[in-house]
């Protein structure tokens, strides 16, 4: 599982090696001033938006990776069972990101979403 970290200025997204392969991604250090808010996502895998390029989707049970849109980019990491966090962006290569979290309530507090 993903572990997201807020430090001070930034918000630290740290992948397993697992996770960056199969969804060629990398681990993410992001200015919380480019974050522009956070939600709670109870069911994420539906939540994901546009086309996987790259990554990994097993339908029902994993996603993990980039998925690419009219409307922009979102990181994704997330699986079946697992409540979710999506924080919105804004200046970042990313639109969103969409990733598992075991107390979402708290990292979104954290936020200040």
């Amino acid at each position: 599982m993903a572990e997201v970290d807020v430090h001070g200025d930034e918000v630290r997204l740290r992948f397993t090696p697992g996770e960056r392969v199969a969804g060629l991604i990398r681990d993410q250090r992001i200015p919380r001033g480019l974050v522009r808010g956070a939600e709670v996502i109870e069911d994420p895998l539906p939540a994901v938006r546009g086309i996987r390029a790259p990554g990994l989707a097993l339908p029902g049970v994993r996603k993990v990776g980039t998925w690419r849109s009219a409307g922009g980019s979102d990181l994704v990491c997330v699986r079946r069972g697992e409540r979710a966090v999506r924080i919105h962006l804004q200046g970042h290569r990313y639109r969103s990101v969409l990733v598992g979290a075991r107390d979402p309530e708290a990292l979104v507090a954290a936020l200040g979403g």
